[in-house]
């Protein structure tokens, strides 16, 4: 796993799936093609052409208001390490924001 260049995937003042899906598109750069829906999601999390490390920022909010959609996320996100474990980690950050050395711990999600 490298965390010397993670990219940040910030859910901060995400509502809802399009949302999600809007901010995992942009965060990882990810392909004119993606329909924006879960099994979109999940093909290009095991296609992505670099090893990523992704750190989940300012998710909290979203998991509450949202806990069936956060719960299919973290389902996805954890099949695509399974299926890549040494081309993708995914990291949910405790706190509100992910940087230097000050900041709070992470928690793997696989």
């Amino acid at each position: 796993m490298r965390l010397d260049d993670p990219v940040v995937l910030d859910l901060t003042g995400v509502t809802d799936k399009a949302a999600l899906m809007d901010r995992c598109a942009g965060a990882l750069a990810l392909p004119d093609w993606f329909g924006r829906n879960w099994d979109a999601l999940a093909d290009c999390l095991t296609d992505l052409p670099e090893p990523v490390t992704l750190v989940v920022t300012g998710w909290q909010a979203y998991a509450r208001t949202r806990p069936r959609e956060w719960q299919t996320a973290q389902d996805v996100f954890a099949t695509a390490v399974e299926e890549r474990p040494t081309h993708l980690s995914v990291l949910l950050s405790l706190g509100e924001a992910f940087g230097g050395s000050d900041e709070p711990p992470v928690a793997s999600l696989g």
